[in-house]
């Protein structure tokens, strides 16, 4: 879930001579002036420490939309109650979201349910439904701006993450799908008899959505564009942590012309809401993207109730494995962006970052080198690379972990503490010297920590990499062809980007082996989550051909 290289990409790769950063925008001069800030005011100088403590930059966007979106209109929660939405810049209260629960979760589902067995959207022509989708690509990329605003405001990402990668990303992948959209077909086949068969392929009804806290619009792209390209229609629940872009976007999707009851938006917390639409008796398909310990209890729900089919986007502890004959200046970069991309939270960050130990040392030295210019700060200032963690549970949680690696006995090098005294932030931190049975080299952290291990030959590599209950992602550096060749095959992952990483275009498939989850999003691999194929076959008399 993160990454770039044209306005579609996430990631930066060093395959050409002269790479980019985030996205759109990004050009060589703004990277230059970028590392000219960070060096002027690396997170451990006094001059950092007073940025970290000066008033938070007033978002320039409004909050309009904080109530639910059920049959097409912004409602109350059945029960009233509302919960607050935070700035992890300070913890300051943004505004307060109406809190759906099981009760309106039966009210959106309703609305679903009835949009989709009486409604216009599975009856549009397939180019219908492509227009609409296009619209609200066209209303999205007019209203850029203040989308990014509100996903910095409540996330806590750098606004130029947001305005110059993410947003145009989402806008992408709507186009991509409602490219789709008139290009789903099934097939004929031959059979051993006088019989036509062919298969249809039918939307699966009503499809219940649940998007994480990380990348709450571009989760909702993945989720809500193949579901409504397939002529399905939506449930989704946004995390508590982040629900104002989905209810922003979607308003601009009803303006587009989406039908009552086609997309419904309930905000609400997990054991509540969350619980009460896996469990739906009237919800055909499941989607969900967040923990795996999460992911194994909307599983169990879903085989409780109904037997949905359910698609998972879970938990990740990626290795990034730099090879001897790398070149350490441009892998020890790669592996800085893969790790502390998006504040490290990434399901799939390079968080394991295996090092040959022909060039360990000089790699540590620039590891080090690159997490002391990290520009942390206010994600509303310009040349900003980390912004806060989301929330004061994952600051500690992560603050935990970094207790851990130092019990562990691994070294730190650098960081290891919060930044300023407000808000969610978090100093980049390195560790060293890890082994494969600490703590920081198993669990899925989740923030600004760079665990370097060292390995010696490629057999070892691989299996120190395999050896993890997760499978989501790799990343491999290396001009050695043979070497990449081996690795991609070798390694137990979903997706390995070679000498890049975290591209994420359109068209890519993502998703995990093992515990990182089942299924896959984006491309047209994920179609196939939102329809069922059904075979029919005619009897022939007399047919002239077989």
């Amino acid at each position: 879930m993160a990454a770039r290289r044209i306005p579609l990409l996430l990631s930066r790769s060093f395959t050409s001579s002269s790479p980019t950063l985030f996205s759109r925008g990004r050009d060589s001069s703004l990277c230059r002036a970028a590392a000219a800030a960070a060096a002027s005011c690396g997170y451990s100088t006094a001059s950092s420490a007073a940025a970290a403590a000066e008033d938070p930059i007033t978002p320039p966007v409004k909050v309009d939309y904080t109530q639910l979106l059920i049959n097409g209109q912004f409602v109350d929660s059945a029960s009233g109650k509302t919960f607050p939405t935070l700035d992890p810049r300070t913890g300051d209260v943004i505004t307060h979201v109406a809190e759906g629960e099981a009760e309106d979760v039966n009210r959106a589902v309703s609305a679903a349910r009835k949009a989709f067995d009486e409604g216009p959207w599975p009856r549009m022509t397939a180019y219908e439904r492509s227009k609409i989708i296009l619209r609200f690509a066209d209303l999205l990329e007019r209203h850029n701006d203040e989308i990014a605003a509100l996903e910095t405001w409540d996330n806590g990402k750098p606004f130029e993450q947001s305005a110059q990668t993410e947003v145009p990303m989402t806008t992408r992948l709507f186009r991509y799908y409602a490219g789709w959209a008139d290009k789903i077909q099934g097939l004929t086949a031959p059979a051993d008899g006088p019989y036509h068969v062919q298969t249809l392929h039918e939307p699966i009804g009503v499809a219940g959505q649940i998007i994480p806290w990380n990348f709450p619009l571009l989760m909702f792209a993945w989720k809500v564009g193949p579901a409504l390209a397939c002529g399905n229609t939506i449930v989704l629940k946004t995390a508590e942590q982040t629900p104002l872009s989905a209810l922003y976007v979607s308003k601009l999707l009803h303006e587009a012309g989406l039908p009552p009851g086609v997309l419904n938006i309930v905000s609400g917390y997990g054991p509540t809401a969350g619980a009460a639409l896996a469990s739906h008796m009237e919800v055909d398909k499941l989607a969900f993207t967040g923990s795996t310990a999460t992911g194994k209890i909307v599983l169990q729900l879903a085989a409780k109730s109904n037997l949905k089919p359910v698609t998972l986007e879970l938990g990740g502890k990626s290795p990034f494995i730099v090879c001897e004959d790398a070149d350490v200046d441009k892998a020890a970069e790669l592996a800085h962006y893969a790790l502390f991309f998006n504040q490290g939270q990434c399901c799939c960050a390079g968080s394991r970052t295996f090092v040959h130990e022909s060039v360990y040392d000089q790699f540590v030295e620039k590891a080090n080198a690159l997490a002391m210019k990290r520009v942390v700060g206010d994600p509303f200032k310009g040349g900003i690379q980390q912004g806060p963690q989301i929330d004061s549970e994952q600051f500690e949680k992560i603050l935990k972990y970094i207790r851990s690696g130092v019990d562990g006995g691994a070294k730190l090098e650098t960081g290891g503490e919060r930044l300023g005294a407000k808000g969610y932030y978090i100093k980049p931190t390195v560790f060293t010297g890890v082994k494969d049975d600490m703590l920081i080299a198993k669990d899925e952290i989740f923030g600004p920590v760079q665990s370097i291990l060292k390995y010696k030959d490629l057999d070892e590599v691989i299996q120190r990499s395999n050896a993890s209950q997760y499978g989501l992602a790799a990343g491999v550096f290396t001009h050695n062809l043979d070497t990449a060749n081996t690795l991609m095959r070798a390694l137990r992952v979903g997706s390995v980007w070679i000498n890049c990483f975290d591209v994420f275009d359109a068209a890519i498939p993502f998703g995990g082996y093992k515990q990182s989850g089942q299924g896959r999003e984006k491309g047209s691999y994920s179609l196939s989550n939102y329809l069922q194929v059904k075979a029919v076959v005619t009897a022939l008399k007399n047919p002239a051909w077989l």
